[in-house]
């Protein structure tokens, strides 16, 4: 498996993890494209686009749990997972009163979809926030983020960094095949 990069958030200053009671959490995220352009959900409260996927519930491998995320969130059916692209961990702050701090690792997998998006199953939460389908270019998610990082506006998210880097990876990789 290769591993993709590990974060720590800039709001902690080089945690020592063994001192803080810290939160384990894995997640998949589907990397889909079609033609000239990729699936991924624009959240209007946060102004970004991310991959399709979350948290891996207990009992669930990566890829079940992302069948699971992606009909959910994306309507999407005929998943199939290609390949395992990378994980990327990472360092966060929770809201979660019981732990310090989340270490989260993120598996992404290569997928292709059926032809047809169905009605979502989005969360409360996902609603509350103007979570949304998108398929777009590559370069115009990149350039979204990116301009959303430079201008770090107070609504800005946690997860645009890891959701940038692999997107740029991404259109490394896509440049390098040309």
């Amino acid at each position: 498996m290769r591993k993709l990069a590990h974060l720590v958030h800039e709001s902690l200053d080089a945690p020592d993890l063994n001192a803080l009671r810290v939160l384990e959490r894995h997640a998949a995220r589907a990397i889909v494209t079609r033609d000239d352009k990729i699936l991924l959900l624009y959240t209007e409260r946060y102004d970004d686009f991310s991959f399709p996927g979350g948290g891996i519930d207990p009992g669930e491998t990566p890829e079940s749990g992302l069948h699971r995320e992606l009909r959910e969130e994306t309507g999407a059916n005929d998943i199939k997972i290609s390949s395992h692209y990378g994980f990327l961990t990472e360092i966060m702050p929770t809201w979660k009163a019981d732990w310090d701090v989340m270490h989260q690792t993120s598996h992404w997998f290569d997928c292709k979809i059926g032809d047809s998006l169905g009605t979502t199953r989005l969360e409360d939460y996902e609603i509350a926030n103007g979570m949304s389908v998108s398929w777009i270019t590559l370069e115009e998610a990149l350039s979204h983020n990116r301009s959303v990082i430079q201008r770090r506006p107070s609504t800005m998210g946690l997860s645009i960094q890891r959701e940038t880097l692999v997107l740029e990876h991404l259109a490394i990789a896509k440049e390098n095949s040309q």
